[in-house]
């Protein structure tokens, strides 16, 4: 049966998959990333993942993979297939698309995390049957992804869709990026997590705490969210000011709280909007599996001739 290896990395874990022509999972299986041994000792690990991968594949499917597609976090470069710099695997300029092209055997595609798991959630997930959309994960921080006719825009750079860098609040708080005042400062989980544990001096509270606090009517959770969905609502209206987004997608840990977040968020945009067409604002479908997924689609692209397939390395 002829199918895809589709993997996705993460700062801790890696979720993979094998994928049938059909688009079914034929087999799933997770791996530690090991980033606490170093870049070395990650992309080895990534490497030797998915070699047993294609060995899974090959024993119970008749034939290994014939493609494959892996997501990975940071920035990256999808043309050249360079993992250019992550700081949470700590690596810089790991020619990753060649690499495993060369130990599986197989056409490989490399994509950008955030962007891959919008394919996802274009394709097959939360937008599906939008021709334009932006998919907008709040997690520890916040990124995007631009989706164009089934397709996902990374940009001349590979930096297409960085939503979080949009300064909300100029002159605010400072930004690892080297700006004030950035969207991810405030919108983020973790931005709400820092400051539901500061306003109740528990250092443990998080932001699924202060979304059980705001459904029960506590006043200072409800101060702390409202300072966050302004702030998203800002840089939300932005990117929508300059995309004309069919559908809005928002996913990450922060969208678990449901209609805390979405009801004040639709009403927040509502409100911001003048000329612009307001678009559909609902919540991601695929959860964490949305990255492991898109991978795949990746892959499967390949196949079929959407995206380059040669292995070419950045110089």
């Amino acid at each position: 049966m002829r199918h895809v290896i589709a993997l996705d990395v993460g700062g801790t874990g890696m979720k993979a998959a094998l994928v049938g022509d059909d688009g079914a999972l034929l087999h799933r299986a997770r791996r530690a990333t090991g980033r606490e041994r170093g870049p070395d000792t990650v992309v080895a690990g990534i490497l030797d993942f998915a070699a047993e991968l294609r060995a899974y594949g090959a024993e119970h499917y008749g034939a290994p993979a014939a493609a494959a597609g892996i997501a990975v976090p940071g920035i990256v470069d999808e043309e050249h297939g360079t993992a250019v710099y992550s700081a949470n695997l700590g690596w810089q300029d790991v020619p990753l698309r060649a690499l495993l092209a060369e130990r599986l055997g197989v056409p490989v595609a490399l994509g950008h995390d955030v962007r891959t798991g919008g394919l996802a959630e274009g394709r097959i997930g939360a937008g599906r049957g939008a021709d334009r959309f932006l998919f907008v994960p709040l997690g520890t921080g916040i990124a995007g992804a631009i989706g164009i006719d089934g397709r996902v825009e990374s940009g001349a750079h590979g930096f297409a869709g960085e939503i979080g860098h949009i300064v909300v609040r100029p002159g605010g708080a400072p930004c690892p990026c080297g700006q004030r005042g950035c969207l991810e400062r405030y919108a983020s989980a973790a931005a709400v997590s820092e400051a539901w544990a500061a306003a109740g001096g528990n250092p443990d509270a998080d932001a699924a705490d202060c979304a059980r606090a705001v459904a029960a009517g506590d006043p200072e959770a409800g101060r702390v969210w409202r300072t966050a969905v302004d702030a998203l609502a800002d840089g939300l209206v932005t990117a929508l000011t300059l995309l004309d987004p069919r559908t809005l997608i928002i996913g990450g840990g922060l969208a678990e709280a449901g209609e805390v977040l979405f009801q004040p968020l639709r009403d927040a945009v509502r409100r911001r909007v003048t000329f612009q067409k307001l678009p559909s604002i609902v919540p991601a479908a695929l959860g964490d599996s949305a990255g492991c997924l898109g991978a795949g689609l990746l892959a499967r692209d390949l196949l079929t001739g959407t995206i380059p397939t040669t292995p070419e390395v950045s110089t």
